[in-house]
């Protein structure tokens, strides 16, 4: 009990008692220490999570599969179901390889633009090269019996069947694909 004007003083059951105020309990941090940090830092990464990706990248796979790795990581945080993930990155990598090699060739000069729309309900990913572009009715059929021993001539099924709408724009140098999040 304290008596007002005079001096008590109450024992901390963690101080050492050497009477300087030290204590053995762990101290507590400072507001605004690494925990604010990190939550500053998660809010930074949630609020870039929702910005469109874009890429500008030369005709080259090895910077194809860069640009696929980072969409595909977006994809995947936001839980995406494994049957969408699989659809996206198979789609995703033909896409690109049609731009790289058929529409630009292989053309060390020519690049290709992507953009990647991702939330937690669709995937919207728009691909467009510097080629001379396609008519889409004058793709061969790859499941026709002359072309169904063929190596090639697959990735444009591919991708209509595995994403839930595949359209194609500017003269066929431009593919937009969504995939709803089947979750």
């Amino acid at each position: 009990m304290s008596i007002a004007g005079s001096k008590t003083q109450s024992r901390d059951p963690h101080s050492n008692g050497d009477g300087n105020g030290s204590s053995k309990r762990p101290r507590k941090r400072a507001a605004g220490g690494a925990g604010a940090t990190r939550a500053a830092a998660s809010t930074t990464k949630l609020r870039a999570a929702r910005e469109p990706l874009n890429f500008t990248i030369p005709s080259d796979f090895t910077a194809g599969r860069e640009v696929q790795k980072q969409i595909m990581d977006r994809v995947e945080g936001y839980g995406f179901d494994s049957q969408s993930v699989f659809a996206i990155k198979l789609a995703l990598e033909e896409a690109l390889i049609n731009a790289i090699k058929h529409g630009n060739k292989l053309d060390p000069g020519k690049s290709v633009r992507i953009e990647a729309k991702v939330t937690p309900k669709q995937c919207e990913i728009q691909i467009e090269d510097q080629g001379p572009g396609f008519q889409r009715s004058c793709v061969p059929d790859p499941i026709a019996d002359e072309n169904l021993l063929k190596c090639s001539g697959r990735g444009i099924l591919l991708m209509e069947a595995y994403m839930n709408k595949v359209a194609w724009s500017r003269g066929g140098r431009r593919v937009r694909m969504i995939k709803k999040n089947e979750e």
